[in-house]
C-alpha cells in the first residue's frame, strides 16, 4: 500500500511551512540554546530515525507520522549542513556541490534500483528507505543552497527567497505548460522548497540590522508549528483510490 500522500497544493504549503520550520527549529537547538551544530546534529538524527521506524512499520498513510518524518529531516537536515559549512569549515558553495553530487547518487541508485523515482509508485520498504535518503539529503543541501544566496552571494535572506520563489514559479509553469517529465519537476521543486523555507526561516528569525523581521527563533518556531499544524487538520486524511494511488494527478506523476 503507498503510505505516501497526495501531491497538491496543500503538500507543498505543508513542506513550505515543514521545511521552515526545520530551518528555526534546528537554529534554536545548536544557536539559541547553545547546543552546538555536532550535538544537535546527532539528537536530531536519532529524532528523524525514531519517526522514520514509525513510518516504515504503517501499514496506511498517516498524515501526523509522515509530517512528523518530514519535519525531522528538515531540522536534521539544518544543523548536518551547518556542521559540514561551518564546524568542519567546507563553506556554504563546497557543502551544497558535495549534497549535490550526493543526492545525484541517492537517486542514481533508486532507479537503477526500483526503475522509477515517481513518488506515486512507493510500494517497498527499499523504495520507501530511497525515498527518505534522498528526502535527508535533498532538505540538507536545500540548507546549504539557501545559506550561500543569503550570505556568500550578497543577495540577503529576502533576495534569496524572492529568487528561488520565482525559480518555483517557472517549475509551476513548467509543469502547466510544458512536456517535461513531472518526476523531474518533482524533485527539482521538492529541493528548491527547502533553501526556500532556510532563507524565509532566516527573514522570520535575524534582527533588523541583519536584514531580518526579527521574530526570533523561538517565536518563529512557534508561529510556523501552528500553521502547520491547521493546514494539517484542515486537509485531514484525503480519499483513495481503490489500488492505493491518490487520487487525481499527480506533479509526480509519470504521465
Amino acid at each position: 500500500m503507498n503510505k505516501l500522500p497526495q501531491i497538491t497544493l496543500a503538500f507543498w504549503v505543508m513542506k513550505i511551512c515543514a521545511t521552515t520550520l526545520g530551518e528555526t527549529a534546528g537554529d534554536l537547538l545548536s544557536m539559541t540554546l547553545d547546543i552546538g551544530y555536532a550535538l544537535s546534529s546527532l539528537m536530531l538524527i536519532g529524532c528523524f530515525l525514531a519517526s522514520l521506524a514509525g513510518q516504515l512499520r504503517a501499514k496506511e498513510f498517516h498524515p501526523l507520522l509522515y509530517w512528523t518524518v518530514i519535519l525531522t529531516t528538515s531540522t536534521a537536515g539544518t544543523t548536518i549542513s551547518d556542521f559540514l559549512d561551518r564546524s568542519v569549515g567546507l563553506g556554504y558553495a563546497a557543502g551544497a556541490t558535495i549534497l549535490v553530487s550526493l543526492l545525484c547518487c541517492v537517486l542514481l541508485a533508486w532507479y537503477l534500483s526500483e526503475r522509477s523515482l515517481s513518488v506515486d509508485n512507493v510500494r517497498s520498504r527499499r523504495g520507501e528507505l530511497f525515498y527518505w535518503t534522498a528526502i535527508l539529503v535533498s532538505n540538507t543541501l536545500g540548507t546549504a543552497l539557501g545559506d550561500y544566496l543569503a550570505d556568500d552571494s550578497g543577495l540577503g535572506f529576502a533576495g534569496g527567497a524572492l529568487l528561488i520563489g520565482g525559480l518555483i514559479l517557472v517549475i509551476v509553469m513548467a509543469y502547466r505548460f510544458t512536456r517535461l517529465s513531472h518526476v523531474l519537476l518533482f524533485w527539482l521543486a521538492f529541493v528548491l522548497t527547502r533553501p526556500f523555507g532556510a532563507t524565509l526561516g532566516d527573514v522570520l528569525t535575524k534582527t533588523h540590522d541583519k536584514g531580518g523581521l526579527g521574530f526570533g527563533t523561538v517565536g518563529s518556531s512557534l508561529v510556523l508549528l501552528a500553521v502547520l499544524v491547521g493546514v494539517l487538520y484542515l486537509t485531514g486524511r484525503k480519499p483513495r483510490a481503490a489500488n492505493g494511488l491518490p487520487a487525481g494527478r499527480a506533479i509526480a506523476s509519470n504521465e
